[in-house]
């Protein structure tokens, strides 16, 4: 039962970055099951998951910290639209 350590494992620094995209990953598929139109909800899941496909690969520190943001960016703006949308 003795665990085997990956030939790459990640640094603090890259695991608490990945844990970040990972979370923003599953924040936008949640904000994007509220959107009622099954057609926009679908299209808007295939591109979130073809645009993190994309850049999965990403190792630039500063381009992955833009990604984020501009994720973050993105989900608050989906999300603020969602809102107006429902009152």
């Amino acid at each position: 039962m003795a665990g085997r350590i990956p030939s790459k494992t990640l640094s603090l620094k890259q695991f608490m970055t990945r844990q970040q995209v990972l979370k923003l990953y599953r924040d936008i598929l949640k904000a994007i099951q509220r959107i009622p139109d099954d057609r926009n909800r679908n299209e808007l899941k295939d591109w979130a998951r073809s645009d993190f496909k994309q850049h999965k690969n990403q190792t630039d520190e500063h381009k992955i910290k833009a990604l984020i943001f501009h994720g973050e960016r993105s989900l608050k703006e989906l999300n603020q639209s969602l809102d107006l949308s429902n009152n």
